[in-house]
């Protein structure tokens, strides 16, 4: 069977400028496979151009709507949904999201096959195709530019304002930290990003025993990963099969590294089920040390309580006032927290980031979904979140979602 496959532009505010497939990889995949075709709809903010696309010698059309398959990036606008195609995107609506419920019932009414990248695991339970990577390399290097910015001990470029990551790089050599500790959380994709970024300038991995009893003389950072700062509530031996199945077991014990951390970079998977790692009363006690927080987890009334909102490529940082709970100016009062929560840190660089996705997404997925090669461990149907204007079995637990009853 012959699939066409069109590469939607962005419909969402902000403006997002990441492609889910290069010119470079749309050409690859179109010469490898005759009976298939990925064409590309127009766009004027795509950080590769119309002309990228066509000097690639794919073809750059207005009209999608003779398409099989449908592949963005972020949530496409309702108006913009076709009827009975078979879309891929982030969806955000897995966790219930209240601003995309309409879109989900939108996506049932049109009776259109979703797929969520969100969702898209391989058999050792690990997302095939993610931002992550470079959501940890921004989401740490704006950290860096936070506290520079914070205490005037220097002047980086925005990663915003780099053209790549090579250029983003040169900028290392510009950061003179002090004898701070940094605390990341998180063991996966996004905390290695972070790591690229924390190793690249120097600095020295510690434990989180040394973290919290040791003193150093330079910058130092500490990865902690969830049996660091959290406890079962039945005082059982940490178990991290138990935890992410059943995370309301546990409470969270990270007051111990908040009262040592100057700049915490939160990169951990969040599931509203599981303890927040503080509390906001926690927050206004004289032995929280914590200034800067760059959370790239970006979860609303979250894992991080003074993430009060999501913050933006232009305006990246406010402050958070502990003793009042609202937000300030950005380094405005040093009683305060500085807070970093951009939503889309991959659109910093995202050339680079667009690259690693399409990557994955033609390697790992395109066999399964379009070529045809055996899926033996349901990769395709456990991210299918609608199909035939009804939710999948794996998803019927968001009918009440759907049905704005929750």
């Amino acid at each position: 069977m012959n699939v066409k496959i069109g590469l939607i532009r962005e419909g969402k505010v902000p403006v997002d400028r990441r492609v889910a497939i290069t010119p470079d990889q749309a050409k690859k995949f179109n010469h490898e496979h005759k009976n298939h075709q990925i064409v590309c709809q127009t766009s004027k903010i795509r950080c590769f151009s119309d002309d990228e696309y066509k000097k690639a010698g794919i073809d750059v059309v207005e009209d999608i709507s003779d398409c099989d398959v449908l592949i963005g990036v972020k949530e496409v606008p309702l108006k913009e949904l076709i009827p009975n195609k078979t879309y891929l995107f982030f969806s955000h609506t897995i966790k219930k999201q209240p601003y995309n419920r309409i879109l989900l019932q939108e996506v049932l009414k049109k009776k259109i096959t979703l797929i969520d990248y969100e969702k898209l695991y391989n058999e050792n339970k690990a997302r095939v195709v993610a931002f992550g990577r470079y959501a940890g390399i921004v989401g740490a290097y704006n950290a860096l530019w936070t506290f520079g910015r914070r205490y005037n001990l220097y002047n980086i470029r925005r990663a915003s304002d780099c053209f790549d990551l090579e250029d983003l790089k040169s900028e290392f050599k510009k950061i003179k930290l002090p004898p701070i500790k940094i605390g990341l959380t998180g063991g996966g994709r996004v905390a290695k990003g972070a790591m690229e970024v924390l190793y690249g300038l120097g600095l020295n991995k510690v434990s989180p025993k040394d973290l919290r009893k040791k003193e150093y003389k330079e910058a130092v950072f500490c990865q902690l990963n969830s049996r660091d700062y959290h406890l079962n509530k039945q005082e059982k031996e940490f178990s991290r099969e138990e935890f992410y199945a059943h995370p309301e077991n546990f409470e969270s014990d990270f007051l111990k590294y908040a009262k040592v951390i100057d700049v915490l970079i939160a990169g951990a998977y969040w599931d509203p089920k599981a303890p927040k790692l503080f509390d906001k009363k926690d927050i206004v006690k004289k032995s929280f040390s914590v200034k800067v927080i760059a959370d790239i987890t970006c979860d609303i009334d979250g894992s991080i309580p003074s993430t009060i909102r999501s913050s933006t490529i232009d305006a990246p940082v406010y402050d958070y006032h502990p003793s009042d709970d609202n937000e300030e100016p950005p380094f405005s009062d040093e009683g305060n927290i500085t807070v970093m929560a951009v939503d889309n840190l991959p659109c910093e660089l995202p050339r680079n980031a667009s690259v690693d996705f399409g990557t994955e997404l033609i390697n790992q997925v395109f066999p399964k979904l379009i070529l045809g090669e055996k899926d033996e461990f349901n990769m395709i149907k456990q991210a299918k979140i609608t199909e035939n204007g009804a939710l999948t079995n794996e998803f019927k637990y968001l009918q009440d979602y759907a049905d704005g009853k929750n």
